[in-house]
């Protein structure tokens, strides 16, 4: 037996052998990205009436974090130009895999097609869902970093109930959204799009390039990277495939007298009421994340969220120069990126990651885990927390790899 104290000594010295994005310069991405989180997010959330996720099943007892998930949808809604959204799902994989599920519910088609630029964990939870349900999954793949057009053409059909892409793609890069909609929407099928919702700062969001469902991986808005999550998926659609969609929805009101409320809408699709035949199993699920995806929202404003996206859009494309010009280095694709990109390496990624974490740099991604056709790449990250100075040392180390 040890004491409180002696354990707490004990936790802390263990925690010490991580490496943590405070202790080190973080240049890794690929689905948790290492976004500041302002003190005013830690602050409201951790409120004794907020500190909880779960979502009450008689809203006029809660009236105020009901109203809280309201403001988020709004938010969310405006920042995806959406005509919909719900209460949050569990993360960005799962949000996929429902947007998925919900476009075959709609067309009653079983083939989809995925991009094999969508995160491959994300493609593997959509197979998971979708392989019980005798849905066919066929994957698209790439050229020059996005989506292949033509192969997309080739595989497109009268059949097919969804394309699913992500823009920025797992790679980084900016896929043809306008010219993959017009394919979609010529077959009948529906257009599913997963994108980074800090990036909606500076590009067109999902619901002017014509999205039928717009989803996101939302940890980057206001939730620390947690050892790779918690995570917060963000779901919207537009209203004509509302009765569809998954999850919690708030709505508001007015009571007898006329006092305006929030209340848990169209609740007969849920399981608590359909069991079996709900749209989903999505319950309480990420409440408390998207309570503080609503204030960093809200915080930081439109024009904040701008300055953070241009300030990502600024590092990634300041670091890919120099990288460009270590001997041995190069960038594989030529198309457009956000804040990650793809650098071709001329030593073994493990060996360039050990160095650099030696450094006290964590470094980018081995994508030959995902990629057979990638081994010798890595997939490297900024965000607004990089400084010019945290970069040249980066830099300062790969020209100095042996």
């Amino acid at each position: 037996q040890i004491s409180e104290m002696e354990l707490s000594h004990l936790m802390k010295k263990l925690s010490r052998e991580n490496a943590g994005t405070d202790e080190y310069t973080c240049f890794l991405g690929g689905g948790a990205y290492d976004h500041f989180v302002p003190g005013v997010v830690d602050h409201l959330a951790s409120r004794s009436e907020f500190y909880t996720s779960y979502t009450p099943y008689q809203p006029e007892a809660s009236q105020g974090i009901l109203q809280v998930f309201y403001e988020y949808q709004s938010l969310i809604c405006n920042l995806f130009q959406m005509e919909v959204s719900n209460a949050s799902l569990y993360d960005g994989a799962t949000a996929l895999a429902e947007a998925t599920v919900m476009a075959h519910a709609i067309t009653r088609k079983k083939k989809v097609l995925v991009a094999r630029t969508v995160h491959p964990e994300f493609r593997q939870v959509i197979l998971t869902y979708t392989k019980a349900m005798g849905m066919n999954l066929i994957e698209i793949d790439y050229k020059d970093g996005i989506t292949d057009l033509q192969k997309l053409e080739d595989n497109i059909d009268e059949g097919t109930s969804c394309v699913v892409i992500q823009s920025p793609n797992f790679l980084g890069y900016m896929e043809d959204v306008k010219e993959i909609e017009k394919i979609t929407h010529r077959f009948g099928s529906l257009y599913v799009v997963c994108v980074d919702p800090i990036s909606l700062g500076l590009i067109t969001p999902p619901g002017e390039f014509n999205a039928d469902i717009a989803v996101a991986e939302g940890q980057a808005l206001g939730n620390p990277i947690y050892f790779g999550g918690g995570c917060l998926g963000v779901f919207t659609t537009k209203r004509e495939f509302l009765r569809k969609m998954p999850g919690r929805l708030i709505g508001e009101t007015s009571d007898k007298e006329g006092r305006r409320g929030f209340v848990l809408i169209l609740q007969t699709r849920e399981q608590h009421i359909r069991r079996e035949r709900a749209t989903s199993n999505i319950c309480t699920n990420q409440a408390l994340n998207a309570l503080r995806a609503a204030i960093y929202l809200s915080c930081l404003s439109e024009e904040g969220l701008r300055e953070v996206a241009g300030l990502c859009l600024e590092n990634s494309h300041y670091l890919i120069e120099r990288v460009k010009k270590i001997p041995g280095f190069s960038s594989p694709f030529n198309s457009s990126f956000f804040k990650e990109f793809v650098v071709k390496c001329p030593h073994p990624p493990k060996e360039i990651n050990k160095i650099l974490l030696e450094n006290k740099i964590i470094g980018g991604l081995d994508l030959g885990r995902f990629y057979p056709e990638l081994r010798h790449h890595l997939l490297f990250c900024t965000t607004e927390r990089r400084t010019k100075k945290e970069i040249d040392e980066l830099i300062f180390i790969l020209e100095n790899v042996k």
